[in-house]
This record gives C-alpha cells, structure tokens and sequence, in this order.
C-alpha cells in the first residue's frame, strides 16, 4: 500500500483512483463529463492557449479535453499516485505534474492564468485555505465547481443513506450557497462570477435510469423552462481578478 502523505487535505487522492472513475462509466458517465467539459470550455473561452492548472485533477475528466483543446495543462495531486489516469490517457510532454500540499502550492503569486478545481472543494475541511491558495496563484480567473443548496441536495441528509445504497461509492460532501462561494473568493480580490449549472434531476437518478436518451430529454426540458438556470447542480463558477475584469 503507499502511503498517504501527511498533507492536511488529500481528498484528491480517492477522486483520482479507478474506482472513483467508475462512477462516470457508461454512456450516462460519458454524459456527465461531456457536460461538465462543455460548460467548462465555454468558460474558458476568454482564455485560449491559457496556461491552466487543474487543483488535485488527478481524475483526469477535465486535464485530458483542456490538453486537446491546446491549454498549457499542469495539475497537482497529494500523492504521486494521483498521476496514474493522466500518465494512462495524456501523451508524455504534453502536461505537467507536480505531487503538493494543495494548501500550500508551491507556485508564485499569478503563476498560471487560470486555476480549476472540481470534484474537490465540496470534500475538503479546508475549503476556505484552499480557495485563498487558488486566487493566489491565478492570474486572469478560477474555476471551480460545487453543490448548490438550491436544488434537490437538500434533500441530502436525510437521504444519504438512500444514496448509498445506490450508488455503494459515495462520500459525504459538503453543500454550498452561492452566497457563501462569492464571498469566499470575494475575500481575496476575485468577483465578477458566471455560473453554469449542470442537472436540475440528482445524478444518481440519472445512474439508476441508465438512459442517455431519456436523460437528455428530461434536462433537456428542465432547460428549456429555467429550472436548471434556478435549481441546476453541481454549479459550475468562474470567478475572474477584479483588476483584471472586463
């Protein structure tokens, strides 16, 4: 067994092994990152070529499309085994990696243009740390996403269990308002925030439906009325330097 570094945060490690990637198996999987990828280029659009580093993106789901899409990808994990899935799926050259404590990244202030983070802060303690440490080495803009409470994660407690159940390979996680997202990156000079949102239905329902086609329509529809724009989650956010907005 390797062991895990002594970091304070190493949630990264569980959302870069393959069982974590069997969560997005499947064509309703492949929906999900196809999703996730699109509404995350679209927020990048500003940027092209941007020097980007992906925060504990070991998972690989938005590292290996950003390194197709000619963005200068570097991503760190807490272990060196979080760079397995990028080794298996990247090119040797075409990214970076480095093995860090995600509180304390070892780059100057503004070192790459834009920093990313996903299926990481709703896991971590530190979640505030970890944000302070992203704005500070982003130069233009971060990305990141989360949970909304306004959607149907409310139910999350009391149906944890449930969800389980399901899905066997869940973790507990932490829910957010939008509130409490802005102020935290507020705090240290980024604003101007556009959010993108992915599902108005849970995706364990979507798993247990295991139908793209279905899947599609349903979003579709819930699209088309404003209840993703209102209820959507995860929420995909972009928070840009304020000195820098335009």
């Amino acid at each position: 067994m390797v062991p895990v570094p002594s970091y304070p945060e190493t949630e990264d490690i569980v959302t870069a092994s393959e069982d974590y990637a069997g969560r997005f198996a499947g064509e309703v999987g492949g929906y999900f990152l196809e999703l996730q990828r699109d509404l995350t280029l679209e927020l990048l659009k500003p940027y092209p070529g941007a020097t980007i580093l992906d925060v504990g993106g070991g998972h690989a789901q938005l590292a290996v499309p950003l390194v197709e899409q000619g963005f200068r990808v570097t991503v760190t994990g807490s272990s060196d085994e979080c760079r397995r899935r990028l080794d298996s799926r990247l090119a040797a050259g075409s990214f970076s990696y480095r093995t860090c404590d995600m509180l304390h990244l070892p780059y100057d202030d503004r070192s790459f243009d834009v920093v990313i983070a996903f299926r990481l802060i709703p896991h971590v303690v530190r979640w505030r740390e970890l944000i302070a440490e992203m704005s500070r080495v982003a130069r233009l803009a971060v990305i990141v996403d989360y949970p909304d409470k306004r959607s149907f994660n409310f139910l999350t407690s009391q149906l944890f269990g449930l969800k389980k159940k399901l899905e066997v390979n869940t973790r507990p996680y932490t829910l957010f308002t939008r509130k409490q997202i802005i102020e935290a990156f507020g705090r240290h000079s980024m604003g101007s925030p556009v959010a993108r949102h992915e599902f108005f239905l849970p995706m364990v329902l979507h798993r247990k439906m295991s139908s793209v086609s279905i899947s599609r329509r349903l979003e579709n529809a819930a699209r088309a009325c404003g209840l993703v724009r209102l209820f959507g989650s995860p929420v995909i956010i972009r928070f840009q330097r304020l000195s820098e907005s335009k």
